[in-house]
């Protein structure tokens, strides 16, 4: 229950920088999506259904935001997080160059994925070679964030024990 706590604070902290200091932060006019890059970080450390739960939760609350259709940075947030939960399953060894690798692409994959379910659903000023500008600097500076995103949502994740999906010691399945 206190894991939930701190994963709700975090996002919480999460959306109101996005809301609030990152507007004065752009570079070349574009601003990175904490949000996304912190549910790419959950999906990291905590796996596909996790991942995907939180992404849920906080594209969502970025969509309370923006002026797009309610409920695509949810849908495009939570395939993310599985699609990152599914890659780090994957993966042999954890590694230091990790965060900004994953961040970077799932800036990517996100931000296409956005692009392309937003034109479908009747937002064709996304459809522009503007979008494609706008989604390269964004995975470049969500790799930048994510230095620093990864380790407070490590802390956010962290548990006593080690991740398992039930005790050693009961029985069954």
């Amino acid at each position: 229950m206190i894991r939930y706590a701190r994963l709700t604070l975090f996002l919480i902290a999460i959306v109101l920088i996005q809301t609030t200091v990152m507007p004065y932060l752009r570079i070349l006019d574009v601003v990175p999506e904490l949000a996304l890059v912190a549910t790419i970080a959950i999906a990291y450390r905590e796996g596909p259904e996790t991942g995907a739960g939180f992404g849920f939760v906080a594209g969502f609350a970025t969509d309370l935001f923006i002026d797009t259709p309610l409920g695509l940075s949810a849908l495009v947030f939570t395939l993310t997080g599985y699609l990152i939960g599914v890659v780090q399953g994957a993966m042999a060894r954890t590694v230091w160059w990790a965060p900004p690798v994953l961040g970077g692409l799932g800036g990517l994959v996100a931000g296409l994925l956005f692009v392309g379910i937003g034109t479908l659903v009747g937002q064709e000023q996304l459809w522009a070679l503007r979008s494609l500008r706008i989604v390269a600097i964004s995975a470049c500076y969500d790799a930048v964030v994510a230095f620093i995103v990864f380790p407070i949502a490590s802390l956010a994740c962290h548990s006593d024990g080690p991740r398992t999906a039930r005790p050693s010691n009961t029985q069954g399945w």
